[in-house]
């Protein structure tokens, strides 16, 4: 017998966020080198302005209570319960959409475009070009099980959901960075319930390439990727090696979770130096609390670890698997800069678009773009 589905509710207990208050206030502060902006990491002048508001003028209750105007669920899947936004679509026939999130995001990722896809008219689109919008959290973040999990058990859940629980016969799926390998697994794994999907990101060289056969352009992003592993991939390695020892640290200190989710923010949105280009600091520290509130940053971690493990064996990297059913691709200037070439290794491009502005979080960024992107090609596209 399938799991009821359940009505849920964000609320927060009052002791929780006093706890936090007093760990922020009691904050043992590291040296700073001098004049260092981000190169050492986050940059502390930053990070001390941030905490400032934290501490002052940051009110989680406020959106805490604008988060719940979403409607929210909760559902047993295979022992794992998942915590998953579902809103219905206006017009005569959305089309039914699950979006994916990844690290170090939350399923916040998606709140300015839940609107903007359900409800068009609203924003000047078309009533008859809506979806149903289901955006869940991968287990080991915010409000579903703290469970780590690879991609492709994950895509395994979503199927259920999306199938047994909302009982939608066929349905499209997006997604970004972790979600990016859930939604490919998705593709893959369940064809005939999938229907097309929208990446911001189509993979990585892992080793396994014969570069003799990949265009100049794919080889030049390899050797990009080459380089960024070693100047900007230190998070991976450890959160696929050893990220308990991390754990401790991040799930203790509020201000060193911030650090550490703050940084990546940084690095791979398309801010031009400063952060407020791209998020506003409530953003920053609303998908920060998701991770506090829920003790999740550790499990989130462990997730690179399963990841890892299913990637790799004692002969090496698998290859990764070619999606074959219709995939949009599109590229935000601030995201990793795949060639066209190499978006076709990876995936069936049947719509590539190169965007203006933007960075790996295009969802907060510049939900207008991706949103455009996304019904385009899942609405205008003949074969969808």
């Amino acid at each position: 017998m399938a799991s009821p589905i359940k009505s849920f509710k964000i609320d927060i207990p009052q002791e929780t966020l006093d706890d936090l208050l007093a760990r922020l206030n009691q904050t043992r502060w590291t040296d700073e080198p001098e004049k260092d902006g981000w190169k050492y990491g986050t940059n502390p002048a930053y990070l001390r302005e941030l905490v400032t508001y934290w501490q002052n003028e940051y009110d989680w209750r406020v959106h805490e209570t604008e988060l719940n105007k979403f409607p929210h669920f909760t559902t047993e899947i295979d022992d794992v319960n998942i915590h998953f936004i579902h809103v219905k679509g206006k017009g005569k026939n959305p089309k039914p959409l699950i979006l994916t999130h990844g690290w170090p995001d939350s399923f916040y990722r998606f709140y300015k475009v839940i609107g903007m896809l359900t409800d068009p008219e609203s924003f000047g689109g078309d009533v008859e070009q809506s979806f149903d919008v289901v955006v869940p959290s991968i287990p080991g973040f915010g409000f579903s099980d703290p469970v780590a999990l690879s991609s492709s058990k994950v895509a395994d859940l979503w199927a259920t959901l999306m199938q047994d629980r909302l009982g939608y016969d066929s349905f499209f799926a997006s997604g970004a960075d972790l979600g990016t390998g859930i939604t490919k697994s998705l593709a893959n794994n369940y064809s005939a319930l999938v229907k097309a999907i929208h990446l911001t990101d189509v993979g990585y060289p892992n080793g396994t390439e014969d570069w003799s056969k990949m265009s100049s352009a794919e080889q030049k992003f390899g050797r990009h990727i080459q380089q960024w592993m070693f100047t900007e991939g230190g998070y991976i390695i450890i959160q696929s090696n050893k990220p308990q020892n991390l754990g401790y640290g991040l799930n203790d200190s509020p201000v060193g979770l911030a650090a550490w989710i703050i940084e990546r923010f940084f690095a791979w949105s398309d801010n031009k130096g400063d952060l407020g280009n791209s998020f506003s600091k409530d953003e920053l520290l609303t998908n920060i609390m998701i991770y506090w509130v829920t003790q999740t940053i550790n499990s989130s971690m462990r997730v690179y670890m399963e990841n890892a493990r299913a990637a790799w064996s004692i002969l090496g990297p698998k290859s990764p698997e070619r999606v074959e059913i219709p995939t949009a691709v599109a590229l935000f200037p601030k995201d990793a800069p795949f060639p066209e070439e190499w978006a076709n290794r990876m995936v069936n491009v049947q719509r590539f678009t190169e965007m203006p502005d933007g960075g790996h979080f295009a969802a907060l960024e510049e939900p207008e773009l991706l949103v455009d992107d996304m019904r385009s090609f899942f609405y205008n596209d003949e074969k969808n």
